[in-house]
């Protein structure tokens, strides 16, 4: 950078051999020094409060879920909905008590806590119970999966050209996103009734069908994820892609349920000097693993969610039932209660109020269509597979709640070009969604594991 031979200094407007680059005479050095001194101490004291205020927030965050989490289960609902309610008394954008960087900052701690839930969800996959129930989980998947992807995008088709007059044309703007919005109608996420299963102890064959569809229904909705974008991306832009186009999403999914094998065998059998002296040091080893595994797969472009559960359906399977009973208990009383009161705590911070508001309509018809589609689908699914009476009535409602994965997937499509006169309605439908699914997933959830008498107090 130039400086200038002489300059004045800037205390006492006196000219003098510019030597240091400061713009003082030497009489008034050693006051700047000081000054800057002084500036860089505040500037590291500023750092500092934010900092704290960063600790503050996270100890709020954590304490206010744990109360309101007790609160609601003195009045019988699920600890999960005061965790939401939680949130959202923290929202930037209801109260401000927390910044919106702070929230911003959560991705990696709600990533970590999507691992371990998707894990332990995982971990509820044995074969043993598949092999009894394995055609009937896979009818339940396939019925509410598939109805309520067709009956969320017909209603679309039928409803949007009246929400939506100033879209655009039928086939280039209502048509893609409707069938966008039936794909992304399949997901479920599992683990706000991973929560409530975990809370009353339930245990049962409608506990286990809403899990185990679950856990398949995810696949069903990338897979109708990829399929619908093809789709959409024929109607708007009349071209059709090649064949690569439908692989991709397959090479996902296998690729992720093979790190996922991987990642679990490399657990189950890592050598006896890597697994700890203790019970802390295998969790330790475990949540290591966990988070290569999950890491892995983003880098890769794999489905984490999918390769995590990968990991935990394999630990089960193939350790020895005292060692299985032991790990899992492990994880469920010492990690999941945390991780359930950040993960749904910050969950209600991130929702966004003023999208709810905005595109009501259009996710009110989303969320009526995608419920019929779960509770019909389910039975129907249920009959073909003969399942049990309780599981055809009440199987459908542990699979209301939708969150984490179908998010990920709505963000995916706004990173296509021909997408963008829908993905920003798309997106933000998905998010106003969630808000309802998120709230009222829990109570459903409930009122299945209450009403088949699978909950344990």
């Amino acid at each position: 950078m130039y400086l200038p031979e002489f300059a004045s200094c800037l205390r006492c407007l006196k000219p003098w051999r510019n030597a240091h680059a400061l713009t003082v005479c030497q009489e008034h050095e050693a006051d700047v020094c000081f000054s800057i001194s002084l500036d860089a101490t505040r500037l590291q004291e500023d750092q500092k409060v934010k900092s704290v205020n960063g600790i503050l927030a996270t100890g709020l965050a954590i304490m206010l879920g744990y109360v309101l989490g007790e609160l609601v289960r003195k009045l019988g609902l699920p600890r999960v909905s005061g965790y939401i309610v939680a949130g959202l008394l923290l929202n930037p954008g209801i109260t401000g008590f927390v910044s919106s960087g702070f929230v911003d900052s959560m991705g990696t701690t709600t990533d970590f806590s999507l691992a371990i839930l998707t894990f332990a969800i995982g971990g509820t996959l044995a074969f043993g119970p598949l092999k009894e129930l394995g055609k009937k989980i896979i009818f339940i998947a396939v019925g509410e999966a598939q109805l309520s992807a067709f009956l969320v995008m017909v209603g679309c088709l039928v409803t949007l050209p009246f929400l939506l007059p100033e879209a655009g044309g039928f086939w280039r703007t209502i048509a893609p996103l409707a069938v966008l919005l039936g794909a992304l109608a399949s997901p479920t996420d599992p683990s706000a009734t991973l929560a409530v299963v975990r809370q009353y102890k339930a245990k049962g064959m409608v506990t286990f069908s809403i899990m185990a569809s679950a856990a398949l229904d995810d696949a069903l909705g990338i897979l109708n994820y990829s399929l619908g974008i093809v789709v959409a991306l024929v109607l708007i832009t009349h071209h059709v892609g090649g064949v690569g186009t439908i692989l991709e999403p397959l090479i996902a999914i296998g690729g992720a349920l093979g790190l996922g094998v991987v990642s679990g065998l490399a657990f189950r059998f890592a050598p006896q000097w890597l697994r700890g002296e203790n019970d802390g040091l295998h969790i330790a080893l475990l949540l290591g693993i966990l988070g290569l595994c999950y890491g892995v797969s983003a880098l890769l472009d794999l489905d984490q969610l999918l390769a995590t559960m990968a990991m935990g359906m394999t630990v089960v399977n193939t350790s020895r039932q005292q060692e299985r009973h032991h790990v899992f208990h492990l994880l469920e009383e010492s990690i999941e209660p945390i991780v359930f009161i950040v993960f749904f705590t910050v969950s209600g911070m991130l929702l966004d109020v003023a999208v709810l508001v905005q595109y009501m309509p259009v996710v009110l018809v989303f969320v009526f269509f995608r419920s019929i589609g779960k509770l019909v689908g389910a039975n129907v699914g249920a009959r073909l597979g003969k399942a049990s009476r309780s599981v055809r009535r009440y199987a459908g409602w542990g699979l209301i709640p939708q969150g984490g994965i179908v998010i990920g997937l709505a963000l995916l499509a706004q990173q296509e070009p021909a997408l963008a006169p829908i993905s920003h309605i798309l997106l933000n439908v998905i998010i106003g969604a969630t808000v309802i699914h998120e709230l009222i997933g829990p109570l459903t959830a409930k009122l299945a594991i209450m009403k088949s008498g699978e909950a344990t107090r």
